[in-house]
This record gives structure tokens, sequence and C-alpha cells, in this order.
């Protein structure tokens, strides 16, 4: 079963080592919407459906146990501190 939804640009299931040596499976969501509640572009509303999106999607599959949500790299203020 794969993730999809429409503010997501790509998502994937990687693999993760815990502290304790044990494996965990994350699901990784690459997305275009700002993240960053200091940015003027943060829309929480969109933010709260592809969270909501992602919880249901962790509840109905057993391929991962958790997720994160990231933006693509050349998105990145790199100038922030």
């Amino acid at each position: 079963m794969e993730f999809s939804h429409p503010l997501a640009r790509r998502s994937k299931v990687w693999s993760s080592e815990a502290h304790d040596g044990s494996a965990q499976r994350v699901l990784v969501i690459i997305t275009t919407l700002a993240l960053d509640r200091k940015s003027k572009r943060f829309k929480p509303k969109l933010v709260e459906r592809l969270s909501s999106a992602a919880r249901k999607f962790l509840a109905e599959s057993k391929d991962a146990t958790s997720f994160l949500m990231m933006n693509r790299a050349r998105e990145w203020d790199l100038s922030a501190p």
C-alpha cells in the first residue's frame, strides 16, 4: 500500500534504527507546504489535512509506524539560524 495525497509531492517508507538497535519503519512525506509556523506561507489547515491523511494511512497500513513531513532540500532557507 502506497501513501498518496494531493499535498504530498512524494512519499516513501524508510527503515531506520532506534537507539536500542531495533528497526523502525518511517513514512517520509515530501511536500511543498510551508512547515515552519513562523513562515508567512504557513497554512495550518493544509498541514493538518496532510498530517491527518498520514495518520489514517498508518492506522490502516502495517508498512510504517510513524511519519515525517519535510520540504524538498532546494526549498530550505539556509539563511535561517
